[in-house]
């Protein structure tokens, strides 16, 4: 589900060459990364607006109101990615679930929510409605996949022995297996793109 590799920016990249590069990509958003590849913040196509806005107005805005109307009148001011972009980013990790990376995408009011590993370096992005049709796949349509993948991995004297339920994505495993087959059978479920989660309540035979 994660698009790679990922359109990314320096944080001392000029806001004209930020716009040229969210068209060139056809994207609303960007992460800006440090020389070492760590996600620093994310430029989107409203910062650009607000820049643009206060460029063609001569330096004049109008009615400067709350505290996001006064956010976006100093970034607004700044010139490159470090100071046009939404800081801290909200980023996800390679091994969340669809839904851990849902509620973030959701967080971050973003269409594509930068994908980190455990060092903050970006690794790619997950867009917002790949995550959507992942949870609202048909439960049907995932158990008959998981079916598949037990025909695959368990012997067949093995295979009755194991019972599927799927509901919104997430899929129980009971019954009975070999312990090297459930782990097995269990990573092969994990590894299905539309699985939210995974609940392994196999027991283990000898």
């Amino acid at each position: 589900m994660m698009d790679v590799p990922a359109a990314s920016l320096r944080d001392d990249l000029p806001y004209r060459d930020i716009a040229r590069l969210l068209a060139r990509e056809q994207v609303g958003a960007v992460p800006v990364v440090d020389d070492e590849d760590h996600v620093v913040g994310v430029v989107s196509e409203s910062d650009l607006l607000a820049k643009v806005a206060f460029e063609t107005s001569g330096h004049r805005v109008g009615r400067i109101g709350g505290l996001r109307e006064r956010r976006m009148h100093g970034k607004a001011r700044g010139e490159t990615a470090a100071d046009l972009m939404t800081s801290p980013a909200i980023t996800v990790l390679p091994g969340a679930t669809v839904a851990e990376a849902a509620w973030l995408a959701a967080l971050s009011r973003l269409k594509r929510l930068p994908v980190t590993d455990r060092g903050g370096r970006l690794v790619g992005v997950v867009r917002r409605n790949a995550l959507l049709q992942a949870l609202i796949r048909d439960d049907a349509g995932i158990r008959a996949e998981v079916a598949a993948r037990i025909e695959s991995c368990c012997p067949p004297g093995d295979r009755e022995s194991v019972e599927v339920a799927v509901h919104d994505g997430v899929v129980e495993l009971t019954g009975s297996l070999p312990s090297a087959d459930a782990a097995r059978l269990v990573a092969e479920v994990e590894g299905i793109a539309d699985v939210v989660e995974v609940k392994n309540l196999l027991t283990a035979t000898p």
